[in-house]
Protein backbone atom coordinates (compact mmCIF):
# COMPACT_ATOMS: atom_id res chain seq x y z
CA UNK A 1 0.00 0.00 0.00
CA UNK A 2 3.09 1.89 0.75
CA UNK A 3 3.93 1.87 -2.94
CA UNK A 4 0.76 2.67 -4.07
CA UNK A 5 0.72 5.81 -2.46
CA UNK A 6 4.37 6.92 -3.63
CA UNK A 7 3.47 6.04 -6.58
CA UNK A 8 0.17 7.99 -6.62
CA UNK A 9 2.33 11.02 -5.68
CA UNK A 10 4.82 10.92 -8.30
CA UNK A 11 2.57 10.41 -11.03
CA UNK A 12 0.90 13.96 -10.14
CA UNK A 13 0.06 15.55 -7.00
CA UNK A 14 -3.78 16.50 -8.13
CA UNK A 15 -4.78 12.50 -9.30
CA UNK A 16 -6.89 12.38 -5.76
CA UNK A 17 -10.31 13.29 -5.22
CA UNK A 18 -10.45 15.87 -2.64
CA UNK A 19 -11.12 15.08 0.33
CA UNK A 20 -8.24 12.47 0.31
CA UNK A 21 -6.27 14.09 3.34
CA UNK A 22 -2.49 13.79 2.35
CA UNK A 23 0.74 15.92 2.70
CA UNK A 24 4.26 15.76 1.11
CA UNK A 25 7.17 16.18 2.95
CA UNK A 26 10.82 15.86 1.77
CA UNK A 27 13.68 16.12 3.39
CA UNK A 28 17.55 16.87 2.26
CA UNK A 29 20.51 17.03 3.62
CA UNK A 30 22.55 19.73 2.40
CA UNK A 31 26.66 18.28 2.81
CA UNK A 32 27.55 22.24 1.55
CA UNK A 33 25.55 24.16 4.21
CA UNK A 34 25.04 21.26 6.55
CA UNK A 35 21.67 22.01 7.13
CA UNK A 36 18.48 19.84 6.66
CA UNK A 37 16.25 21.30 4.18
CA UNK A 38 12.26 20.74 4.78
CA UNK A 39 9.71 21.09 2.20
CA UNK A 40 6.08 20.33 2.94
CA UNK A 41 3.31 20.60 0.24
CA UNK A 42 -0.14 20.47 1.93
CA UNK A 43 -3.97 21.27 0.92
CA UNK A 44 -3.96 24.90 1.64
CA UNK A 45 -7.72 24.64 2.22
CA UNK A 46 -7.21 21.56 4.95
CA UNK A 47 -4.41 23.68 5.96
CA UNK A 48 -6.46 26.62 6.56
CA UNK A 49 -8.92 24.16 8.55
CA UNK A 50 -6.00 23.20 10.64
CA UNK A 51 -4.75 26.51 11.70
CA UNK A 52 -8.53 27.64 12.37
CA UNK A 53 -8.63 25.29 14.97
CA UNK A 54 -5.23 25.58 16.09
CA UNK A 55 -5.39 29.08 16.76
CA UNK A 56 -8.90 29.07 17.57
CA UNK A 57 -10.12 32.02 14.92
CA UNK A 58 -10.96 31.36 11.38
CA UNK A 59 -8.18 32.12 9.05
CA UNK A 60 -8.10 33.00 5.00
CA UNK A 61 -4.99 31.30 3.76
CA UNK A 62 -5.37 32.91 0.25
CA UNK A 63 -6.44 36.20 1.34
CA UNK A 64 -4.76 37.61 4.74
CA UNK A 65 -6.46 40.11 6.66
CA UNK A 66 -2.34 40.65 7.79
CA UNK A 67 0.50 38.51 5.87
CA UNK A 68 2.95 38.95 9.02
CA UNK A 69 0.20 37.49 11.36
CA UNK A 70 -0.48 34.72 8.59
CA UNK A 71 3.41 34.08 9.13
CA UNK A 72 3.49 33.68 12.57
CA UNK A 73 0.37 31.49 12.69
CA UNK A 74 2.37 29.14 9.74
CA UNK A 75 5.18 29.21 11.78
CA UNK A 76 4.07 28.61 15.21
CA UNK A 77 2.33 25.46 14.15
CA UNK A 78 4.06 24.23 11.56
CA UNK A 79 7.19 24.26 14.05
CA UNK A 80 4.49 22.09 16.86
CA UNK A 81 3.38 19.50 14.35
CA UNK A 82 7.15 18.45 13.34
CA UNK A 83 10.10 17.79 14.86
CA UNK A 84 13.38 15.80 13.67
CA UNK A 85 16.36 13.93 15.68
CA UNK A 86 19.52 13.67 14.01
CA UNK A 87 21.16 10.53 15.49
CA UNK A 88 19.16 10.90 18.75
CA UNK A 89 19.48 14.18 19.14
CA UNK A 90 16.59 16.80 19.03
CA UNK A 91 17.30 19.89 16.20
CA UNK A 92 15.85 23.28 15.83
CA UNK A 93 14.30 24.28 12.74
CA UNK A 94 13.27 27.05 11.02
CA UNK A 95 10.54 28.61 9.00
CA UNK A 96 11.50 29.77 5.89
CA UNK A 97 8.39 30.56 4.17
CA UNK A 98 5.98 29.36 1.63
CA UNK A 99 4.18 29.65 -1.77
CA UNK A 100 1.00 29.11 -3.27
CA UNK A 101 1.02 26.36 -6.30
CA UNK A 102 -2.57 25.89 -7.12
CA UNK A 103 -4.36 23.46 -4.88
CA UNK A 104 -1.48 23.34 -2.51
CA UNK A 105 1.46 25.26 -0.94
CA UNK A 106 4.79 24.45 0.05
CA UNK A 107 6.25 25.36 3.17
CA UNK A 108 10.23 25.53 3.90
CA UNK A 109 11.95 24.61 7.00
CA UNK A 110 15.47 24.19 7.66
CA UNK A 111 17.20 22.78 10.50
CA UNK A 112 20.41 24.55 12.68
CA UNK A 113 23.91 23.16 11.43
CA UNK A 114 23.93 19.53 12.35
CA UNK A 115 26.35 16.66 11.88
CA UNK A 116 25.88 14.57 8.60
CA UNK A 117 23.39 12.42 9.33
CA UNK A 118 22.95 8.87 9.57
CA UNK A 119 19.48 7.77 11.63
CA UNK A 120 16.46 10.70 11.45
CA UNK A 121 13.78 10.32 13.50
CA UNK A 122 10.94 12.17 11.99
CA UNK A 123 7.48 13.47 13.85
CA UNK A 124 4.88 14.41 11.32
CA UNK A 125 1.64 15.27 12.80
CA UNK A 126 0.04 17.34 10.65
CA UNK A 127 -3.54 18.05 10.18
CA UNK A 128 -3.93 14.99 12.33
CA UNK A 129 -6.05 16.68 14.83
CA UNK A 130 -8.86 17.33 12.03
CA UNK A 131 -9.08 14.98 9.02
CA UNK A 132 -8.52 11.48 11.10
CA UNK A 133 -8.09 10.20 7.50
CA UNK A 134 -5.04 11.83 6.76
CA UNK A 135 -1.72 10.56 5.92
CA UNK A 136 1.96 12.14 5.76
CA UNK A 137 4.55 11.01 3.30
CA UNK A 138 8.15 11.71 4.33
CA UNK A 139 10.89 10.94 2.12
CA UNK A 140 14.76 11.12 3.18
CA UNK A 141 17.28 12.43 0.31
CA UNK A 142 20.58 11.51 1.14
CA UNK A 143 23.11 11.86 -1.94
CA UNK A 144 21.88 10.77 -4.86
CA UNK A 145 20.41 7.63 -3.76
CA UNK A 146 16.78 6.95 -4.17
CA UNK A 147 14.64 8.37 -1.23
CA UNK A 148 13.50 6.35 1.90
CA UNK A 149 9.89 6.81 2.50
CA UNK A 150 7.80 6.04 5.63
CA UNK A 151 4.41 7.05 5.94
CA UNK A 152 2.59 8.58 9.25
CA UNK A 153 -0.92 9.19 10.64
CA UNK A 154 -3.01 8.97 13.58
CA UNK A 155 -1.38 6.88 16.17
CA UNK A 156 1.58 6.89 14.01
CA UNK A 157 3.42 9.91 14.20
CA UNK A 158 6.64 8.80 14.63
CA UNK A 159 8.83 6.70 12.48
CA UNK A 160 13.06 6.22 11.59
CA UNK A 161 14.44 7.10 8.63
CA UNK A 162 18.16 5.93 8.27
CA UNK A 163 20.68 6.28 5.26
Amino acid sequence: MQQFYLYMISVGWLVFAHPFHISLTEIKWNERTEHMEISQKIFWDDLEIALSGYHKKSIDFLNPADEDLLNDQLKEYLLSQNQLWIDGESVNLNFIGYEVEDDAAWFYLESEKVREPVSIKVKNSLLLDDFPDQKNVVQFYYGTNAPKSIILGKGKELDVLNK
